[in-house]
């Protein structure tokens, strides 16, 4: 197992041994609500080739995927905020 992947089971583990019981029915209910919508068989996978795209970076310039693989291989991550 990824050293990721770890980390993130013991990130569950630890909620469910810690989240009230009524946090981890909405949790649940909310990923079941999720996994049946179908979202899951339309998010690119790991190694997927995206089309091409220009996305702002945090001051404000923008970048287009064309440019930036001109340089070399392009590994693209989001940032979800904090909720």
């Amino acid at each position: 197992m990824s050293k990721l992947q770890d980390r993130l089971e013991r990130i569950r583990a630890n909620f469910a041994q810690q989240a009230p019981a009524e946090a981890k029915t909405i949790m649940s209910r909310a990923t079941a609500d999720l996994s049946a919508s179908g979202i899951l068989d339309r998010i690119p996978q790991a190694g997927a080739e995206l089309p091409p795209f220009d996305l702002p970076d945090s001051q404000g310039k923008t970048w287009t995927s064309a440019g930036l693989l001109e340089q070399g291989p392009l590994v693209l991550t989001v940032y979800r905020g904090v909720w």
